[in-house]
């Protein structure tokens, strides 16, 4: 099924790319960079940057801030499915 593929050695890669990219970290701006957050492959927020102009708007604060967040996980999670395909994809499993 596997072919001459080592389960060892794949098992090996996969599991040093899933480490690999838990330390990647993803940011994205809001509000035209009055906000800015990281995230990283583990989807925990390890950096916020917040424009002093904002600290007296706390509804806009709010807002660009849960932007921000969102988008940088939504940038973890696409890189995360892309690698995830990159890894399987050479791979022809089942239809042999």
């Amino acid at each position: 099924m596997f072919g001459n593929l080592d389960l060892n050695e794949m098992m090996k890669k996969i599991q040093e790319n899933m480490a690999e990219a838990d330390n990647k970290t993803y940011t994205a701006k809001s509000g035209g960079g009055l906000v800015e957050a990281t995230v990283n492959g583990k989807f925990e927020v390890v950096d916020i940057k917040i424009d002093d102009s904002l600290l007296e708007d706390k509804e806009s604060l709010q807002i660009l801030l849960m932007s921000a967040i969102n988008d940088a996980i939504k940038m973890a999670v696409e890189d995360k499915k892309n690698q995830a395909m990159n890894m399987f994809g050479g791979l022809n499993l089942g239809n042999n």
